[in-house]
């Protein structure tokens, strides 16, 4: 009995780490899910969002209600419109280009000052953003052979949570290092920066034609 209860256990501790070994292995998967992790972790702003309201837009709580609402609208403009007309050509260059129309979106909220601007621009952040998301997961679930596909999508999901818990820790400490602006800046250049880096480093996630 004690034999099989560590076989048992060996058994467990090779699972929890066998999906880590298949996207380390895999520079496709392992380029979409690292691509998720770092420009989520520096292209957040939705942390300083109360600072903006108050601060730097006056729009007190209702328009912080407002900001708070755009991501969202623009993700469900989009989301509908992805429903009809389907990104089927040139799918990892298009994930490339929304990550960085995302963190050119996340520069210009930064730099606004008016309160109009600023709603279109987290609107746009957040039709960017569902793009990326869409591509991002087909491609990790298509790519991955289905006897992996449960902890692959497991390591998938704990990098999600992790950048976005990250971003708004990152997000306030840069914002109390150098500012509120300057710190939402630094993060819409850190996520156009590392979208370019990824396409280099990536080069068969950039060239990915369809989702098949």
């Amino acid at each position: 009995m004690p034999h099989l209860v560590s076989a048992k256990d060996a058994a467990t501790a090779d699972d929890i780490f066998a999906g880590v070994r298949f996207i380390r292995s895999n520079p496709a998967i392992l380029g979409t899910i690292s691509l998720d992790l770092f420009a989520v972790l520096f292209g957040g702003v939705t942390a300083l969002l109360p600072i903006y309201a108050r601060d730097i837009l006056m729009a007190g709580p209702s328009g912080l209600g407002i900001l708070r609402a755009a991501p969202a609208v623009g993700a469900l403009v989009m989301t509908a419109y992805l429903a009809r007309y389907t990104v089927d050509r040139r799918v990892g260059l298009r994930m490339f280009q929304s990550v960085i129309v995302f963190g050119v979106a996340t520069i210009v909220f930064a730099l606004s000052h008016s309160m109009w601007l600023s709603v279109l621009a987290l609107a746009v952040l957040g039709a960017a953003d569902t793009i990326s998301v869409v591509i991002r997961f087909s491609l990790v679930q298509l790519a991955t052979p289905n006897e992996m596909r449960g902890r692959v999508g497991a390591v998938n999901f704990l990098f999600i949570n992790a950048s976005n818990q990250l971003g708004q820790f990152e997000s306030g400490v840069t914002a109390a290092l150098f500012g509120t602006m300057p710190a939402a800046v630094l993060g819409g250049v850190a996520t156009v920066a590392i979208a370019l880096a990824w396409m280099k480093l990536f080069p068969a996630l950039r060239d990915v034609d369809r989702l098949e």
